[in-house]
């Protein structure tokens, strides 16, 4: 009985995901991350226990590919934000780092040119 269920929802779940467009999917993980290395940043409420400038490095590198993949797919008035939130965590992550990193060498610098 509890196996049907599982089928049932993950059928429903399916369904779901099928009827929202790519570029919600695309805004709703970008975000996550945005949001994910803010925290890591240590933009978040307590950044003397959440600071991680590794993790932090990872998920900034991560959007910044996401960002300039989809960019020419979602058009400017969504990429324009999610670069612009992009952006300002590449500056924060400078700011927190104790050893900054060579201009152009920083997290998803990679993708977007150097962010100084």
């Amino acid at each position: 009985m509890a196996e049907e269920f599982v089928m049932e929802d993950t059928a429903q779940q399916s369904r779901d995901i099928a009827e929202v467009p790519a570029v919600e999917v695309i805004n709703t993980v970008a975000v996550h991350l945005l949001s994910a290395a803010a925290v890591k940043v240590g933009l978040a409420d307590d950044p003397a226990t959440q600071l991680d400038l590794d993790e932090a490095r990872k998920l900034i590198d991560a959007l910044a590919g996401l960002v300039t993949a989809a960019a020419p797919s979602v058009g400017d008035q969504h990429a324009r934000p999610l670069r612009d939130g992009l952006r300002s965590l590449q500056l924060a992550f400078r700011e927190a780092s104790p050893i900054p990193d060579p201009i152009g060498k920083g997290p998803g610098e990679k993708w977007t040119g150097s962010v100084i």
